[in-house]
């Protein structure tokens, strides 16, 4: 008998103490996601909490906060090349996909560094969902 995964709840980022704001600037500004509250038995804790259709991401702080260098959630955006024109203007560098697969997708990095890839929705499931 195996576990059986039927889907992702959440995914968490860490983040360093105080990034909050930069948090909210780059997840909710930028990428268009909502804040939504934490439960109240873990605002202590510091970070946010952000969602948007089908997706949850959960920043919290973490002690001797080191950014994920190469892994990395892969976000699916509805038009990769509108997004890439909204980075763009953020000021938010955009690292290109050198792997020569056929996939619209390429990655930028988080205020705190975590790497980030982004896929075209048109090209779902190239991974193997």
């Amino acid at each position: 008998m195996t576990v059986q995964v039927v889907g992702i709840d959440h995914i968490q980022l860490s983040i360093q103490a105080g990034g909050e704001e930069a948090a909210r600037a780059f997840y909710g500004a930028v990428l268009g996601l909502r804040e939504i509250v934490k439960p109240a038995e873990l605002t202590g804790r510091g970070g946010c909490w952000f969602a948007g259709p089908g997706v949850a991401i959960h920043l919290g702080v973490e002690p001797g906060f080191r950014p994920l260098a190469k892994a990395h959630p892969a976000l699916l955006v509805a038009d990769l090349a509108a997004a890439r024109a909204t980075l763009a203007t953020a000021g938010v560098p955009i690292e290109e996909d050198g792997s020569g697969l056929p996939v619209r997708r390429c990655y930028v990095r988080d205020p705190f560094g975590n790497r980030l890839e982004l896929v075209d929705q048109r090209d779902r499931g190239f991974g193997g969902a």
